[in-house]
């Protein structure tokens, strides 16, 4: 394989994963978005055989490891062969109940709701995924500096032409087209003030994070 190695394919993992979520977002054609799951299957062999040529693991072993793990963490949907069961939970939050105890039975040594999440996350899908885990805990979803200061940590003043409060403004907002606009405008706030908006949410993320240990 030459001079690749995992560390040197990083980038275009995540370039092709990209490449295929702005294929699905944009509507493109099926044909193209087959093209893409190729370009990060192929990512997905490359690093496979990276391995292989060191006698770690091989492709199979990861479709293998994969099988197994579908089978494991869905009990609700296959039984330990493999087979499917005869019936199923009656609603979604069933089966994230259900997906998450399992989880936890496999890493008994997580202290937090939050362990697992990867730190080189875009800052924003980190917020999301720290939440979500939050809201299925049953924690707060406000973090202890919004909290404190309502007035102030959720305005959105001048970016949006106003100084409503960001938790009342985006209760507001009906179409994720328009909560695209009103991240925008945040981001564009953040700018103007110079400061670094990625910076400012993975410091916001991490404080939460750390009030909930």
């Amino acid at each position: 394989m030459g001079a690749l190695t995992h560390e040197s394919l990083v980038e275009y993992l995540l370039e092709e994963a990209y490449e295929v979520a702005e294929t699905i977002e944009t509507g493109a054609d099926e044909a193209e978005l087959k093209g893409e799951l190729g370009d990060v299957l192929l990512q997905v062999v490359l690093h496979a055989r990276l391995a292989e040529e060191r006698g770690v693991f091989t492709f199979g072993d990861v479709a293998r490891g994969l099988t197994g793990k579908m089978i494991r963490r869905n009990p609700h949907v296959f039984r330990p062969d493999g087979s499917l069961q005869d019936s199923f939970p009656a609603t979604v939050e069933e089966i994230v109940l259900k997906w998450d105890a399992v989880k936890k039975a496999e890493s008994p040594e997580r202290s937090t709701p939050f362990e697992g999440i990867p730190v080189a996350l875009p800052a924003l899908a980190r917020a999301q995924k720290t939440l979500d885990r939050a809201g299925r805990a049953g924690l707060p979803l406000m973090g202890p500096t919004a909290a404190g200061f309502p007035g102030r940590a959720c305005e959105v003043r001048g970016a949006v032409g106003d100084q409503t409060p960001a938790v009342e403004l985006a209760d507001t907002i009906k179409t994720e087209a328009e909560f695209g606009e009103l991240l925008l405008a945040v981001v564009r706030s953040a700018r103007n003030r110079g400061f670094d908006a990625e910076r400012a949410l993975r410091g916001a993320v991490r404080r939460y994070q750390n009030s909930h240990p």
